[in-house]
């Protein structure tokens, strides 16, 4: 890579990437506490306590990661891509500031309560720390999606004299139409993601012989909301984000199908690799007139290829938009049928005495993190080659004084920096499986003994 610009968005991709991980898994477990929580309210039954106790440890250390990878982020703006802030700051400031100065303290502080005052809170002060606890995660996701989904589909903005967007309704801004649909079917890829957590817990309990009672709780909650999640994750979220696609974005839709030529009853390609150089779709398997139904809901409806755009329009490289896009739909395929089946024998009272489907359970877990980040490569990558969309073009907002050689040097200390990260993290989550949900309560017989 010889340009500022090819480095400085690798480095963004590979922070944003790791970063990622760990907020996804704190605003999945986040509802699936609340979930404990209740069900230890309304039931009296200490089980539910401690299951739920268990699982704010592994979410403060999530939460911990997840602070410490973020605060970057927010760095990188300045001295990576100072040109885009200059231009765009007035705007995206607003929701970034909101997301720190109220979602983030909301959060932090009664996580904090959560984890050390349980003993002066009483019953409904626990759960009401757990559900501000999931309402400052969600609130989070909320301001940080409200920015991508300006940059997706710029609203309320003018054009200052100085070249730069000043933000004409601050409602308007979160009220975004792609916003509204955006953070439900992001937030709905993120509890799959903590249900198959949870749930991948449970199992690996079941199938180990330890600690099975909890074990089958955690996959319960995780099969039943994950089931729920999955569904929605399909309709009506997915097909919301798809027809927003279809309005403003015509291109990345036509990249994401690998539709080279307008066509009418457009197919669907289920699989197919893309030959740009040809503009064609090899070895397709597809549904005829698919895509013309789900876009605009007629079998014969014209669907706009990439010849209708100019090439230097085309969100570069065509391959990645096209395969990103389609390992998240048939991931997400698959978690519906893992989740249904699951709930089936759950209902059946079977599921806990087939191993084979704890197995795949638990061996599903990495999975939706892959579906999530295939979804936002999907979503970023689509939207090139703009940083927001149809105004200002990605190689204008680079920092224009940081060189090559200097993204480089921070890249690969965040690397290094990020793996050593990342091995005490997962050092800190296997001790908390290893002690699990009763660690607390056989350290206090202990010392009584």
């Amino acid at each position: 890579m010889q340009s500022a610009l090819a480095v400085d968005r690798l480095q963004f991709a590979f922070t944003i990437t790791f970063h990622y991980i760990f907020p996804q898994i704190t605003m999945g477990l986040a509802l699936l506490i609340v979930v404990l929580k209740t069900m230890a309210l309304r039931t009296g039954n200490e089980h539910y306590n401690r299951a739920a106790r268990f699982w704010a440890k592994i979410f403060g250390i999530n939460f911990a990661v997840g602070v410490v990878t973020g605060i970057p982020m927010e760095f990188q703006f300045g001295t990576n891509w100072s040109a885009f802030s200059k231009a765009a700051g007035g705007v995206i400031g607003q929701t970034l500031a909101m997301e720190g100065v109220f979602s983030f303290f909301l959060e932090s502080t009664f996580l904090g309560l959560f984890l050390f005052g349980e003993k002066r809170l009483g019953r409904i002060g626990q759960w009401f720390s757990a559900m501000m606890i999931f309402v400052g995660s969600w609130l989070s996701g909320y301001f940080i999606v409200a920015t991508d989904a300006w940059m997706q589909h710029p609203v309320a903005y003018s054009l200052g004299p100085s070249g730069t967007f000043e933000l004409k309704s601050f409602w308007s801004l979160l009220l975004n139409p792609w916003t509204l649909w955006q953070y439900p079917h992001t937030m709905m890829g993120a509890l799959q993601t903590g249900c198959f957590v949870m749930a991948t817990i449970g199992a690996f309990y079941i199938l180990a012989g330890r600690h099975e009672d909890y074990g089958r709780t955690f996959v319960r909650v995780g099969v039943i909301v994950g089931m729920l999640a999955s569904i929605l994750q399909l309709y009506p979220t997915g097909d919301g984000q798809g027809v927003m696609i279809t309005r403003y974005q015509p291109v990345t839709l036509a990249a994401m199908e690998g539709l080279f030529h307008t066509e009418r009853g457009a197919p669907l390609a289920i699989l197919g690799q893309p030959d740009v150089a040809n503009q064609r779709l090899d070895n397709p398997l597809t549904i005829p007139r698919g895509l013309s139904f789900l876009t605009y809901r007629a079998w014969t409806a014209e669907v706009k290829g990439l010849d209708q755009f100019p090439r230097d329009a085309w969100p570069e490289p065509i391959e990645l938009v096209y395969f990103s896009y389609h390992i998240m739909v048939g991931l997400g395929t698959i978690f519906i049928a893992i989740f249904v089946i699951a709930a089936f024998l759950l209902w059946r009272e079977a599921l806990f005495r087939r191993r084979g489907m704890l197995w795949v359970i638990m061996l599903a877990m990495p999975f939706p993190f892959i579906a999530n980040m295939a979804g936002w490569i999907t979503a970023e990558v689509g939207r090139q080659p703009w940083l927001v969309y149809g105004i200002l073009r990605t190689s204008e907002g680079p920092s224009p004084l940081v060189s090559v050689g200097s993204a480089w040097f921070t890249l690969i200390g965040f690397m290094g920096l990020y793996t050593l990260l990342g091995i005490l993290y997962l050092f800190l989550v296997y001790r908390e499986i290893d002690r699990g949900p009763e660690a607390g309560v056989v350290a206090s017989s202990a010392s009584v003994n």
